[in-house]
């Protein structure tokens, strides 16, 4: 029982300290930061100007699609850069040497233009 307070108590320690510090940097912010509310202050603030218009408007649905196929391209490039750093192994082997891997790999990229083509066919049925 020794040994395993022993070993786990700098990790009990760590935690403790880990939720404790956002908790105390809550309330310390709260205890030191000046309280002077003005209606200037109050104001909600649009980049530094007098806001316009309704803060409610809609939201167009073709950004959330531009933002959907980025981060699909974004997964794909680090998923095609890790393949590329350790392709060298498999090409020299050739590529009978692990067929799988290569197999996985067009079948990654085969999935990732089937639904990258479909988001944008339906963005642009969306966009009618």
């Amino acid at each position: 029982m020794a040994d395993l307070l022993e070993r786990y108590l700098p990790v009990a320690l760590f935690l403790l300290t880990a939720l404790a510090f956002p908790v105390m940097t809550f309330f310390a912010t709260r205890l030191f930061r000046p309280n002077r509310p003005s209606p200037l202050k109050d104001m909600t603030y649009e980049c530094g100007e007098e806001p316009e218009g309704e803060a409610m408007i809609r939201f167009h649905f073709q950004y959330y699609m531009f933002a959907i196929i980025f981060v699909v391209f974004d997964v794909a490039a680090i998923f095609l850069l890790l393949f590329a750093l350790q392709a060298g192994p498999i090409l020299t082997g050739g590529f009978a040497s692990h067929p799988l891997t290569i197999v996985a790999l067009f079948t990654f990229i085969a999935v990732l233009f089937v639904t990258t083509n479909y988001a944008l066919r339906k963005e642009a049925v969306v966009q009618i």
